[in-house]
């Protein structure tokens, strides 16, 4: 998924030049929770809260910006239902970006400038749209969560008033270790794409198996257009690895898949997240893999969160919140912006304000996001030097694949 919300290229500074003079496609309308509107509890101001997402995007784009924006709208029914934030219910404005930077710009220059202000501001990704919009956001004193993390967004330094809901590569990598560990692997092999990203991460894994202690057999990289990975899977195989480490996302996931079968390699296989976010693997035979032998040896990497488990009240209060609004069109990976609510509730709660840099400060005091109710995360890490959620390796399993029911694998057929 990470590939969805962290784009490669942009001209950043020609997208907010040109959305200065652009017109927005949104329709931003205002949207209560059901019971803010009724209860009338505390202050009469609002706590405005402006999300934008490409709502009009194609495909699993568009699929993707509605779990988000359905998550943002059911955060703000949770935290109306108990109080709002510090006293102030809160009215959510849903704006159409098109995941397009300039209408982005354009839509949050529209709101400030509309005598009504937003306290907040959330995005929906892709990491193009948080670079376009930071400066605007820093300029005018708006509080901010990200899901599409740029390489400043998370220094303080830069962006005092923005937060990053989104781990980063290196928490993703540590996730692995543990699991590694517990089956006994010692020695790994990785794949992994030719992409920016996928060439980053494979970097990021080499080095991280290598401190952890494993011994990393060779670190192959695939052809991201390539029909066939054959040859860089003969590679690894002839070295012998306990465990094959694989990167992929989308068409890419099938091709090694079968190569792999058609090798006859009968290894384990851990695969990042980007895997767990490619439809063909929660789908069933004859339209996808689930279920199928391609897959009978592959563990994927995902939060915790998107696996249904009955005891996870926090989680299954989100989910049931959620579809009350809508239908859940992607995993809850996309779900970030539900956990804005409660860690804004509990920061705001601690400062005795809605103030923006009030409710910063207390959101890097440990007590604070210890207190935060949120649900997709257990726990966010940020400090006064590091605006990133610096997730612990227990946020993540390793699970086989299966279908996917209301945002959360786990569901048989």
């Amino acid at each position: 998924m990470r590939r969805r919300l962290v784009a490669t290229t942009v001209a950043l500074a020609a997208s907010v030049g040109v959305a200065a003079c652009s017109s927005s496609s949104s329709t931003g309308t205002p949207t209560a929770s059901t019971s803010a509107a009724a209860t009338g509890k505390g202050s009469a101001t609002p706590y405005r809260v402006l999300i934008t997402g490409g709502l009009s995007a194609a495909g699993v784009l568009a699929d993707n910006a509605s779990t988000s924006v359905l998550a943002a709208k059911a955060g703000a029914d949770a935290v109306n239902a108990e109080g709002g934030i510090d006293g102030h219910q809160v009215v959510v404005t849903v704006d159409d970006d098109g995941g397009n930077p300039a209408t982005a710009v354009t839509d949050l220059l529209n709101a400030v400038h509309s005598g009504k202000k937003p306290d907040l501001y959330l995005d929906s990704g892709p990491s193009t749209v948080a670079a376009a919009v930071l400066p605007i956001l820093k300029a005018n004193g708006i509080l901010s969560f990200n899901i599409g993390p740029t390489t400043t967004s998370s220094n303080p330094a830069d962006f005092p008033l923005n937060f990053d809901l989104s781990p980063g590569p290196s928490d993703y990598v540590k996730g692995f270790i543990p699991t590694m560990k517990a089956a006994g692997y010692k020695k790994v092999g990785i794949i992994h794409g030719s992409d920016a990203y996928g060439t980053a991460f494979g970097g990021e894994l080499e080095t991280a198996f290598i401190a952890a202690g494993f011994t990393v057999t060779t670190s192959q990289q695939y052809d991201e257009n390539a029909l066939s990975m054959t040859p860089e899977l003969q590679a690894i195989q002839a070295t012998k690895p306990d465990v094959l480490v694989m990167d992929a996302y989308g068409p890419p996931v099938g091709y090694l898949l079968k190569s792999l079968q058609q090798l006859g390699w009968n290894i384990p296989v851990l695969a990042d997240n980007s895997v767990s976010a490619t439809g063909l693997i929660s789908t069933p035979a004859p339209s996808g893999y689930e279920g199928t032998a391609l897959v009978k040896n592959l563990k994927m990497q995902v939060f915790k969160s998107t696996v249904y488990t009955a005891s996870a009240a926090l989680v299954n209060t989100a989910v049931k919140t959620m579809t009350e609004l809508g239908p859940i069109k992607s995993t809850l990976i996309l779900a970030y912006n539900y956990d804005a609510f409660p860690l804004v509730a509990a920061a705001a709660k601690a400062a005795n304000s809605v103030d923006s840099t009030a409710i910063a400060k207390e959101l890097v005091n440990p007590s604070v996001l210890d207190s935060a109710q949120t649900a997709i995360v257990t726990h966010y890490g940020f400090t006064a030097a590091e605006h990133s959620p610096q997730q612990q390796s227990g946020e993540f399993v390793f699970i086989p694949p299966s279908l996917v029911v209301n945002g959360q694998f786990g569901h048989s057929g």
